[in-house]
């Protein structure tokens, strides 16, 4: 069975509103485990994040998502700090080959999310993993991928709600992320 590992750092819960979201896309591919993972400010210790079992659980993914709200043009602290302890798995070659994707949510259209998306991709790069991105046209402003994002699933919040939630076309892009990257990782996995 193949296994998609959604790893995210939530602040206000919005960004763990998409999290779940993309979570429940690749949950619904059959044949496909889905592990919905969260970074907690808890395991930041003197500005270096560390949780063993975590990581552990990445290694055994066949793909991994990564996601974070986009803070002042870029991935949030908790989420940088997560990122630096992956290097053990960068020397070691860990992740090489896995399957890897994010999202981000800020609260307005832009909010320099591609700056947010382009981190997780290089780290991704870095470690030798294959990057998924969107493959839906943003024709609409009601359907898939409405903010016009191809490296990742974007979200934005919606300050209309309480708590704050995500634009549920957003929701449904981040859902569309995860069932892409699980089939991916299912075609990936039969073919090996």
């Amino acid at each position: 069975m193949s296994e998609v590992v959604v790893v995210y750092h939530s602040a206000t819960g919005t960004t763990k509103r998409m999290a779940e979201a993309v979570h429940a896309g690749a949950a619904g591919v059959q044949g496909m485990r889905a592990v919905l993972l969260a970074i907690e400010s808890a395991e930041i210790v003197a500005g270096r994040w560390k949780n063993d079992a975590l990581l552990a659980s990445l290694d055994v993914a066949d793909a991994i998502v990564f996601g974070c709200p986009t803070f002042m043009g870029g991935p949030s602290a908790q989420m940088k700090a997560f990122l630096d302890a992956t290097v053990s798995r960068w020397y070691s070659r860990a992740w090489a080959n896995k399957l890897a994707a994010g999202f981000t949510v800020s609260s307005t259209p832009s909010g320099d999310k591609l700056q947010t998306l382009t981190a997780l991709a290089v780290t991704a790069m870095q470690h030798g993993m294959i990057w998924v991105g969107v493959d839906q046209m943003p024709l609409n402003p009601e359907q898939l991928n409405r903010l016009g994002v191809y490296l990742g699933a974007a979200g934005q919040a919606d300050p209309t709600t309480t708590p704050p939630g995500v634009q549920a076309p957003d929701l449904r892009t981040g859902e569309m992320l995860g069932a892409r990257v699980a089939q991916l990782a299912s075609r990936m996995r039969a073919s090996a």
